[in-house]
């Protein structure tokens, strides 16, 4: 009886690990994999580009986010929009509209571009292990998974509008340059998370261009 309890117990505690440490093998696998090809771009390790109103704050659990002070001459008449991407099966997850408090679920940065507008609607939320993220506020921890030329839907008080993922790439938590659009013309959307799953020690940055 005691060898069988013995041997239940090993079988527990290898699945969790392998529940643990597997998506984390994964993740790496991934970013090898598209560096490969060329089309995973690192962003270098210093040298990142001030944004004016927007800085890297650590919360109490030494996790670095970005927070923004930019106000708006207009307010905005919503409070929030939905976030959708199909082929994550990710549908009508609320965004909230100018707000630090990732503890929320997905946030839009204070000040960035609203949808549809020109310039970069910036989201941002949190990733965990997927045997921790079903039916929490992890949204985002499957990121990973899209692929360029997939549609990131928003909507907002009727209105929808459609991007395509048109880079994807890793940076370091302080890089604030991914906040800022490719260019002055474009309409953009920058889904942000942290990566590998569970942990918190690079960024995961997916933009998207409005079609």
């Amino acid at each position: 009886m005691m060898r069988l309890l013995a041997y239940f117990f090993l079988l527990v505690g290898f699945v969790l690990i392998i529940q643990v440490v597997w998506p984390v093998l994964s993740f790496k696998l991934w970013e090898i994999t598209l560096a490969k090809e060329d089309v995973f771009l690192v962003s270098p390790q210093q040298g990142f580009e001030e944004v004016k109103g927007v800085s890297v704050q650590a919360t109490k659990e030494n996790f670095p986010r970005f927070v923004s002070t930019l106000k708006r001459q207009t307010p905005v008449s919503f409070e929030q929009f939905s976030l959708s991407i199909p082929s994550l099966k990710t549908n009508q997850e609320t965004v909230f509209v100018d707000n630090n408090d990732l503890s929320l679920g997905l946030i839009h940065l204070p000040g960035t571009a609203l949808p549809g507008e020109k310039g970069n609607l910036f989201i941002s939320g949190h990733s965990a292990l997927p045997i921790l993220a079903k039916g929490g506020k992890a949204i985002f921890s499957n990121l990973q998974n899209i692929k360029k030329g997939d549609p990131i839907q928003v909507r907002v008080e009727g209105s929808q509008f459609v991007y395509k993922v048109v880079s994807i790439k890793i940076v370091d938590p302080k890089d604030v340059s991914v906040i800022l659009p490719p260019d002055e013309q474009g309409r953009y959307i920058t889904l942000m998370t942290c990566v590998p799953p569970g942990l918190n020690t690079k960024r995961l940055v997916v933009l998207g261009k409005l079609l």
